[in-house]
């Protein structure tokens, strides 16, 4: 077993995690749809064929470019014995410049401030605390990327792991979101999970190289469906 508490090796950081990433877990994930329902209403994604394009054109590149990368780059700057608090803050504002939509830009602050508080709360760590405080007294908005990779440091789970963790809640949450709007089963949905959750060791490969000058992923397709989807007439999801 690793001797050092920040990366252990032991089931403690692999049971924490698969809690944190479980739609029972109350960061209130389940209630967005992160702009699908906008496509959807749009006529844009109608299949499984369409949904397929939009995650491996869109939901992969923004995890490769942005979500994974911010994640990257926020476990490193919560290094638990010398926290880079300036580097942190600098992520927190970066990750809410990159939304272009209200809607995205007020769910990744509503989730990454429901997980960072529940990482605080749930497991009384000195490093979740002084997060909320310093983001309190700076005004950082929150995101749901630092968010969970501050939960990966205060459960002593490898940077690797906490990005695994990432996309699939994302790709995950997303899928469950479809079954709802779109015609398309569990069987269908479980199909394109496994197709996408393949990729994982490129993605997060890649996403861990990424430098900070470099994150940011763009898709007007779908920040043009998420600013509609606001005003929509009737919708099941938030977001």
């Amino acid at each position: 077993m690793n001797s050092d508490p920040a990366i252990n090796t032991d089931a403690r950081w692999l049971v924490g995690l698969l809690q944190a990433g479980d739609s029972y877990y109350p960061t209130g994930a389940y209630a967005h749809s992160f702009g699908l329902e906008g496509l959807v209403q749009a006529g844009m994604v109608k299949d499984r064929a369409t949904l397929r394009e939009f995650i491996f054109l869109s939901v992969l590149p923004a995890l490769r470019q942005a979500e994974l990368p911010l994640a990257s780059h926020a476990y490193v700057a919560f290094e638990p014995t010398a926290p880079n608090w300036v580097g942190v803050g600098e992520l927190c504002v970066l990750s809410h410049a990159l939304k272009s939509a209200k809607e995205a830009r007020t769910a990744t602050e509503n989730i990454g401030r429901q997980r960072a508080e529940l990482a605080a709360a749930l497991h009384g760590h000195p490093l979740a605390a002084e997060y909320l405080e310093r983001a309190a007294a700076g005004g950082w908005p929150f995101s749901s990327a630092i968010s969970a990779a501050l939960e990966g440091r205060v459960l002593g789970a490898p940077r690797e792991a906490v990005l695994a963790g990432v996309m699939y809640a994302s790709i995950g949450g997303l899928l469950a979101a479809s079954m709802k709007i779109m015609r398309i089963g569990q069987n269908a949905s479980q199909s394109l999970l496994t197709e996408a959750l393949g990729q994982a060791p490129s993605v997060i490969a890649a996403a861990a190289s990424v430098p900070v000058a470099e994150i940011g992923w763009f898709n007007p397709w779908l920040d043009i469906a998420a600013a509609r989807h606001e005003t929509a007439d009737g919708r099941m999801f938030i977001s």
